[in-house]
C-alpha cells in the first residue's frame, strides 16, 4: 500500500488537479506523476492522439487501483465473481463485442423511451427535498436519481437499486481509497454480496428474458439459450456490474458538482439566470460538463515504443489521459477556467471521451443533468449553499469528481 506521505500528495491534487494540469500544459512533453507511477497527458491535442492509437495505447490498466489490499479482502473477492475485461478495460475486436450492446441499449430511441420514468423519479426527489427548509443535495438527491434510472435501464427491481448502489459504492472504495484492514474486508464482502445479487438477475434474465438491458447483455455476450457456464457468468457479472457503477457514478458527481458551481458563486449570478431563462440549460449543461469533468483521466499503457508530445515512452509506459485538463486548454476553449453558461452549446469537450471508448452513456447523463436543472429552477428557485455549514470539498478521486456534501438551503 502506498506510503502515508505519497497517499496524502495523492489525496491533494485529486481534490485540485487544476494547478498540476496547467503546469503540464506549459511544460514541454509529458510530466511524470510519480504519486501515481504515469506520465500525465494533459493537452487537448495529445488526449484526442491517445483516444485514437488504442492499438498503441491499450486500455488494459484503465481502472488499475490506487491501492494494495490486505490479504483479509483478497481472500473475500474470490466468493464473487471476475474480474473480466470490460467495454472500459479492452480494446478492438473485444471492445468492439462489449460495446454492440451498449450502443444498442441506449441509444437515442431507449434514452428517449427512458426519459419519462427519469423525470418522475427526478420530481418525486425534487418534491421530498422541498418538504423541508434545507438539504443535503448529494445523498438526498445526486447519487439517488442516476441509480434509480440505471437501475431501471438494467431491469433492477426498485427494491434492489439500494442495495446495488450501495455495492457499488464500496467497489470504488474498495480499489481507490485508503481503508483500515478490517474496513477493507466489510468493503469486500459488499461487493462480493452485489455480485451475486447481479448474478441472480444474469441467470433469471437467461431463463426469461426481457426487453431491458441485462437481457441485451446476456444474448450478446453469451449467445444461445443454454444455461450459463461458470466463465459467462464471471463475464456477464462483470460487465453488469460496470454498467451499473458507470451509470451512477458519474452521473451523480455531475450533478452534484453542477450545482455546486451554481450555487457557490458569493450571487447567485448563473443559478439566477438560468432561473430566469431555462432555454440557457442546454448550455449550462455542456459547460459544466467541460468546466469540472466528472471522469477527470482514466489510464493507458503502451504496447510498444511511442513518441507522444516529444517524450519517447517505452513498451510498458503508463499514462495518464486527463480529459479534465483537455478541457481546460486554452488552444481549444477561450477561457478555459472559467464557468459560463452563456457560453454557445458546444459539445467539442472531452468530458465523455472520444474515439473507440466515447462514453456510449453520454445521452443518459446529460438528460438527468438537464432534468435536474429544470425542476429544481423551476421548484426551488431560491436554493443556495447553507453559509452556516463548512464549504463543499472535493472528493479525492479523479473517476468521479464530486463534493463530499452539499448542504443548501432556501
Amino acid at each position: 500500500m502506498a506510503s502515508d506521505e505519497v497517499q496524502a500528495r495523492r489525496d491533494a491534487w485529486y481534490r485540485d488537479p487544476y494547478p498540476l494540469y496547467e503546469r503540464a500544459r506549459r511544460s514541454e512533453g509529458l510530466t511524470y506523476v510519480p504519486e501515481c507511477g504515469a506520465w500525465l497527458v494533459a493537452r487537448d491535442r495529445d488526449v484526442r492522439e491517445v483516444l485514437l492509437r488504442a492499438e498503441e495505447f491499450s486500455s488494459a490498466n484503465s481502472l488499475l487501483p490506487d491501492v494494495a489490499l490486505s490479504e483479509a479482502a483478497l481472500g473475500v473477492l474470490p466468493r464473487g465473481f471476475g474480474p473480466r475485461p470490460t467495454v472500459v478495460s479492452s480494446d478492438g475486436a473485444a471492445h468492439r463485442r462489449h460495446r454492440a450492446p451498449l450502443n444498442r441499449g441506449m441509444s437515442a430511441g431507449r434514452v428517449a423511451a427512458l426519459a419519462p420514468y427519469a423525470r418522475r423519479v427526478a420530481r418525486e426527489l425534487v418534491e421530498g427535498v422541498a418538504t423541508g427548509g434545507s438539504a443535503e443535495l448529494v445523498a438526498d438527491y445526486a447519487r439517488r436519481l442516476p441509480g434509480l434510472v440505471v437501475g431501471r435501464l438494467i431491469g433492477l427491481d426498485p427494491a434492489d437499486v439500494p442495495a446495488a448502489v450501495h455495492g457499488g459504492y464500496r467497489a470504488e472504495e474498495l480499489l481507490f481509497r485508503p481503508l483500515p484492514a478490517a474496513e477493507q474486508v466489510a468493503a469486500a464482502e459488499d461487493v462480493v454480496a452485489l455480485q451475486h445479487l447481479l448474478d441472480g438477475y444474469v441467470r433469471e434474465r437467461r431463463a426469461r428474458p426481457r426487453e431491458d438491458m441485462c437481457s441485451q447483455l446476456v444474448a450478446a455476450l453469451a449467445p444461445g439459450d443454454g444455461e450459463l457456464t461458470l466463465e459467462q457468468r464471471h463475464e456477464l457479472v462483470t460487465s453488469l456490474q460496470n454498467l451499473l457503477i458507470a451509470g451512477f457514478l458519474t452521473t451523480g458527481a455531475l450533478i452534484g458538482t453542477t450545482l455546486m458551481h451554481l450555487l457557490g458563486e458569493e450571487d447567485r449570478r448563473q443559478w439566477r439566470m438560468l432561473c430566469a431563462e431555462p432555454a440557457l440549460i442546454p448550455a449550462a449543461v455542456e459547460e459544466a460538463a467541460r468546466h469540472d469533468t466528472a471522469i477527470q483521466a482514466f489510464r493507458r499503457i503502451t504496447t510498444r515504443p511511442v513518441t507522444l508530445a516529444g517524450t519517447d515512452l517505452p513498451a510498458g509506459a503508463a499514462v495518464l489521459v486527463a480529459y479534465g485538463a483537455a478541457n481546460r486548454d486554452g488552444e481549444r476553449h477561450e477561457r478555459p477556467g472559467e464557468f459560463d453558461i452563456t457560453r454557445p452549446v458546444d459539445r467539442r469537450h472531452l468530458a465523455f471521451g472520444y474515439g473507440p471508448h466515447g462514453c456510449p452513456g453520454s445521452r443518459l447523463a446529460r438528460e438527468q443533468l438537464r432534468l435536474t436543472l429544470e425542476l429544481l429552477t423551476e421548484r426551488l428557485p431560491g436554493l443556495r449553499l447553507d453559509r452556516d455549514r463548512p464549504p463543499p470539498r472535493m472528493m479525492p478521486t479523479l473517476i468521479h469528481r464530486s463534493p463530499e456534501a452539499l448542504y443548501v438551503t432556501w
